[in-house]
């Protein structure tokens, strides 16, 4: 392997023949450019690859490239706009997220910046197009998990990033803990993307140093690994802390290898077709499997297919563990009404009732997937179980 120079590959032999030793030269790790306008970085990889520390560090470069002079400024600048002008911007959903740093700080995993007035915690992209009119000689947005945003803020980046120069840097999750796409939105930015810069992190599993790629959710019960279903919810806004709680889950970085994700299956077998059923009118065989995932859980079609799938594998007892926590019913229905839309908002608050389930999990949880529901007491169906 040779050295990277503008864009060609330096050989070993000619390195030799200089009196270099065989060794590896990579590019250089560089200050970040804001000399180019209009680009749109997307900074991705899983929970704990510094995606949010990334964004420190250009807050950090941009404030030393401020005190340059006109010449640099004339450099940085397109319409007005100076791209060495940072302006902070974070879901609000996501404010549970390192709560006990102060409320300007640019927070990540290690530590945090303060950016004073320029950070803001916004709803939609209304409310990127209210601090970017606000701003309107800032030139450099970094918008923190871009995917937690409407699709159309796709559409807004892209118009005032070619209009006026603007660069927008996404550091965001991409992938979400099914290793799928992480919504419409994720999909969008990757469709809008000048650049993509890919970061991993060490696989959390404890005998493991592999590269992870992927986020993993998990519950921790009774010191127990409880792996996510994969018809966990989408989102389910917390904090950022290890928490012991059967319907909080945490989060890490994992491998190909230690990346579980129990249920796929089950879900597409069996889960998904229920919900067709019921949504012709066949209600019976839904409600049948919720009662058994709520109130009798061994006997239910997801605890025979983790049994028959995983039960003989050496790592079988952590695929069994996925059926430690709680809501399982619960988290069911919301995939099926949230998620794929196949039952009726109707049907999913009158088997709450029904089955005994936990409303206010599910009130709070279909809230963080913006799909809420209010569960007043329905009529009861004459098919009860």
């Amino acid at each position: 392997m040779g050295r990277i120079e503008n864009g060609s590959v330096l050989p070993d032999d000619f390195l030799k023949s200089l009196g270099f030793p065989s060794i590896t030269v990579h590019e250089t790790f560089s200050h970040f450019d804001f000399t180019l306008p209009g680009r749109r970085v997307l900074v991705i990889g899983p929970m704990g690859s510094g995606k949010t520390e990334f964004s420190a560090r250009v807050w950090r470069d941009a404030a030393i490239a401020q005190k340059k002079s006109d010449v640099i400024k004339a450099l940085t600048s397109t319409n007005g706009v100076d791209r060495r002008k940072v302006f902070f911007v974070r879901s609000q959903i996501d404010g549970q997220r390192f709560s006990e740093y102060p409320t300007d700080a640019l927070a990540y995993r290690n530590g945090y910046i303060r950016c004073g007035d320029n950070i803001a915690h916004i709803k939609d992209s209304f409310g990127l197009e209210k601090i970017l009119a606000d701003h309107p000689d800032f030139g450099t947005f970094i918008i923190d998990e871009a995917s937690f945003f409407d699709e159309r803020i796709a559409y807004v980046v892209r118009n005032h990033s070619i209009e006026r120069g603007i660069l927008f840097i996404f550091p965001t999750l991409i992938l979400n803990f099914r290793r799928d796409i992480f919504n419409s939105t994720a999909r969008l930015m990757l469709d809008i993307a000048t650049d993509v810069i890919p970061l991993t992190a060490y696989c959390e599993h404890p005998d493991c140093m592999k590269d992870a790629f992927y986020t993993y959710r998990y519950y921790s019960i009774d010191g127990k690994e409880c792996p996510a279903l994969f018809f966990d919810p989408l989102i389910i806004v917390g904090g950022d802390t290890h928490k012991d709680d059967s319907l909080s889950p945490n989060y890490c970085s994992r491998c190909d290898e230690h990346h579980y994700l129990p249920g796929k299956e089950y879900t597409f077998f069996h889960l998904k077709p229920l919900g067709e059923k019921a949504t012709r009118g066949d209600e019976k065989p839904l409600r049948e499997e919720m009662f058994l995932l709520k109130h009798d859980v061994k006997k239910s079609a997801l605890f025979q297919h983790i049994d028959q799938r995983y039960g003989k594998r050496d790592d079988g007892q952590i695929f069994m563990n996925a059926l430690l926590p709680g809501a399982l019913a619960e988290k069911a229905l919301i995939y099926l009404f949230c998620e794929q839309n196949l039952i009726p908002e109707d049907l999913l608050v009158r088997f709450a009732y029904e089955l005994e389930l936990d409303r206010a999990y599910m009130t709070k949880v279909l809230s963080d997937n913006l799909r809420p529901v209010s569960f007043e007491q329905p009529l009861l169906s004459p098919n009860l179980i």
